[in-house]
């Protein structure tokens, strides 16, 4: 077998470029249109996330055979999955659980980032030689991004940053767009002959957490005003980015299927919590401060605290790097 660009498009069940672009415009509310490690050592970063399961087992096999990453810990009800020692990803058993419907607030997906493009193309060859469903391509601008879901219907990203130096700003606003990847450029990088994808690399990370939220105006309160993260694409209606020192994004939010939507089934599978990590513990307080001031509750967690967004999701601001 060779990996080719009709192979990864059969694999997202399409027949031409226009098809599989149909999928990254779903996952990236976008219109269509003819620097490694910079995302994470920005002041507020993200760390980790948890999703509540309900096969524990397959979703554990998937992550360690799909994306790559090595299971690190099993404690009680949950897995834990990581790269060279960080953990990423944790797994809670959440039994015979509803699973969340696409149109309630929760996860859109969580961004895996890959250290380097060649690992991209690594990957892509091994998503082909293992026939690993795929939903869509696309060029942001700022990045090369490939989408898919987990067995349970979590939406995923894998994506590399372009060098930021390549990133256009205009008055605070990032351009990012939804444009035709180029596969081929990509899969130049490796051999599509056979699969070297042998794991994650050691500098995978989550980049960047994608939400559905019911109203974006409430969004940007918590996660801007409260938390601290600032705009980087406007004042959009439908949607938010936003980011820590200068970073294209690190949590998105939208309201394209969940508009209106109300508090989430706390017994229902997907995202659990997410963390940012925080380089400077100082600011913790600020943001604890800030996030009483609204009212909002805050708990002690580790090496750091955890409040709730307004529909449910628990955010965790821990001291540390990624």
């Amino acid at each position: 077998m060779v990996a080719t660009r009709r192979t990864l498009f059969r694999l997202a069940g399409a027949a031409s470029l226009t098809m599989a672009m149909q999928g990254a415009v779903r996952a990236e509310g976008g219109v269509v249109s003819a620097g490694p490690g910079f995302a994470n050592s920005t002041p507020v970063s993200i760390g980790a996330a948890a999703l509540r399961v309900r096969r524990r087992d397959a979703m554990t096999a998937f992550y360690r055979d799909a994306i790559g990453l090595s299971p690190l810990a099993e404690e009680g009800d949950r897995a834990v999955l990581g790269v060279d020692g960080v953990p990423l990803l944790t797994l809670v058993d959440a039994g015979d659980a509803a699973f969340e419907p696409p149109t309630q607030a929760g996860l859109f997906h969580i961004a895996f980032l890959m250290p380097e493009r060649r690992y991209l193309a690594q990957w892509l060859v091994h998503a082909a030689f293992t026939r690993l469903p795929l939903s869509g391509f696309a060029d942001h601008s700022v990045s090369e991004a490939v989408y898919l879901d987990d067995p349970e219907g979590n939406g995923l990203e894998i994506y590399a940053d372009r060098p930021a130096g390549e990133w256009a700003w205009h008055d605070g606003v990032v351009t990012m767009g939804t444009h035709p990847l180029d596969i081929d450029a990509i899969l130049d990088l490796t051999t599509t002959e056979r699969d070297t994808y042998a794991g994650a690399p050691a500098g995978l990370r989550i980049g960047h957490i994608h939400l559905r939220v019911g109203e974006v105006s409430a969004g940007r309160r918590f996660y801007e005003q409260a938390l601290g993260l600032v705009s980087t694409r406007g004042d959009r209606r439908d949607a938010a980015f936003l980011s820590s020192g200068g970073y294209h994004h690190h949590v998105a939010l939208n309201t394209w299927n969940s508009a209106g939507a109300g508090m989430r089934d706390p017994r229902s599978t997907g995202l659990d919590w997410f963390s940012l990590n925080v380089r400077d513990g100082a600011l913790i307080d600020g943001q604890s401060s800030r996030l009483k001031a609204a009212g909002l509750a805050v708990r002690p967690v580790g090496n750091g605290v955890e409040t709730t967004d307004p529909w449910g999701t628990r955010v965790r601001l821990l001291a540390g790097e990624a």
